[in-house]
């Protein structure tokens, strides 16, 4: 019981109604269901009448990490201090540092890169673009550099925000006349962070302001630092001027990580969390071979089989992991063998490949020629709808590709086949001969 009401903050009270936060819509909803009336009870005992209680999300915490929730409150956050010529620093976790940051192959590109901006803003990799699939430690690395520069210069001008805000920001600045408000604002900054940058493709009015910053910032010499999920020459409807100025800088990857590198993380996730006598390395082990998406995805397991360990009154053991997370290991079995896989995808391969007149080798080669570039994204496409396998894999499949090319390839068939018909007979003749061959 106390896993779940020692979180709890009593915000309002009228003398009536008694306002209490939790730190996600998981805990309001379990509080209501099962502590309501406990606490509702101990109204007339406390203030001699009775009093309701209700429970909300707390919306500063909304922002903080997903381990933060079994983390004491005041190391989550660092509040946005005031800084010199009224600019101020976005919220930044605490976690979010280098020393919290698990360096692996997948990443290791990307930190090195991310260590040298820290070490001279505006002078190294600038811009510096790091792009990856959700989850992966973009946001942190991103993070940890202002953190880095702030320990060193606390004067210096930070700005960090997401693709979304700058455009809200645009739209109101328009609407309230105040532009040049908005163009000092973004353009006095000695750090600029911008967040999820794909999502600028298509807003022009946007593209256009982010262009003018972006210059007034790179020009000055100051640092710029963007995330993506894709590289920037593959993100839709980017102007070429932005696509460009992206790439002017360094342009580093993050992967997913591998087997070792999963459990250094849940390693290390145990270690800030004081929950190393509470996981046992075999634990860790089990989540490690049976989770392997992304950081978040390792995170919600712990914090799932924290949750399960209360609710059951049990200490975390082998047995309890496999209880609580059993659905990734029933969707795990559920997935073919590695070598079954492997021969299921040369098969898939071959029959595309006859199917328009190219060879496997050319659909694993560099080429970009239409000759075999529809194919071979047809072939990733089969491979992702009928083996299911994970981007990186259907990437190395196929000449070593990264996610964000396989991500193109996938919404490219897809686009293909909703508006050709011609395309989405062949692609379904493939489709269904390779699934009665299975």
């Amino acid at each position: 019981m106390s896993t779940w009401l020692t979180p709890l903050v009593a915000q309002e009270f009228d003398g009536r109604i008694l306002v209490v936060t939790a730190p996600d819509q998981w805990s309001v909803e379990w509080n209501e269901s099962k502590h309501t009336l406990l606490l509702e009870g101990l109204g007339p005992v406390c203030f001699g009448h009775p009093v309701s209680v209700v429970f909300r999300v707390e919306q500063e915490r909304l922002k903080r990490s997903q381990m933060d929730l079994f983390a004491p409150a005041s190391s989550a956050i660092i509040a946005p201090p005031e800084r010199p010529q009224g600019v101020s620093v976005g919220i930044l976790s605490q976690r979010y540092t280098f020393g919290e940051f698990v360096v692996g192959r997948s990443n290791e590109l990307a930190m090195a890169a991310a260590s040298a901006v820290a070490q001279a803003p505006g002078k190294t990799y600038n811009p510096l673009f790091l792009y990856g699939a959700t989850g992966l430690g973009k946001t942190h690395l991103m993070q940890a550099i202002a953190h880095e520069i702030l320990a060193k210069n606390p004067a210096c001008r930070v700005t960090f925000i997401t693709t979304e805000q700058f455009t809200n920001d645009v739209i109101t600045s328009i609407a309230k006349r105040a532009m040049p408000d908005f163009r000092r604002r973004y353009r006095e900054t000695d750090l600029l962070l911008v967040d999820d940058v794909h999502f600028l493709g298509g807003k022009e009015a946007t593209q256009e302001e982010f262009f003018h910053t972006f210059n007034a910032i790179y020009e000055a010499g100051r640092q710029v630092v963007l995330t993506s999920d894709r590289p920037p020459s593959e993100i839709p409807r980017l102007e070429s001027r932005l696509v460009s100025r992206f790439e002017w800088g360094m342009v580093a990857d993050i992967a997913q990580p591998d087997l070792e590198h999963r459990i250094a993380i849940l390693r290390q996730k145990s270690r800030a969390d004081r929950l190393e006598q509470a996981f046992p390395d075999e634990v860790l082990e089990f989540i490690a071979n049976h989770v392997q998406a992304n950081v978040r995805e390792l995170e919600g397991s712990i914090i799932k089989l924290l949750a399960y360990s209360s609710l059951r009154n049990r200490p975390v053991s082998l047995e309890l992991a496999r209880d609580a997370l059993r659905d990734k290991v029933r969707s795990n079995e559920a997935k073919p063998s590695r070598s079954s896989r492997q021969d299921r995808l040369r098969t898939i391969q071959l029959r595309v490949a006859s199917e328009w007149g190219v060879s496997v080798e050319g659909l694993q080669a560099k080429s970009r020629t239409r000759a075999v570039t529809v194919p071979r994204q047809v072939a990733m496409y089969l491979s992702r709808e009928l083996l299911g396998l994970q981007l990186v894999e259907i990437g190395l499949a196929f000449g070593g590709r990264d996610h964000s090319t396989v991500i193109h390839s996938l919404d490219k068939v897809t686009t293909m086949i909703g508006e050709n018909s011609e395309f989405r007979g062949r692609v379904e003749k493939l489709r269904d001969s390779l699934r009665n061959e299975a």
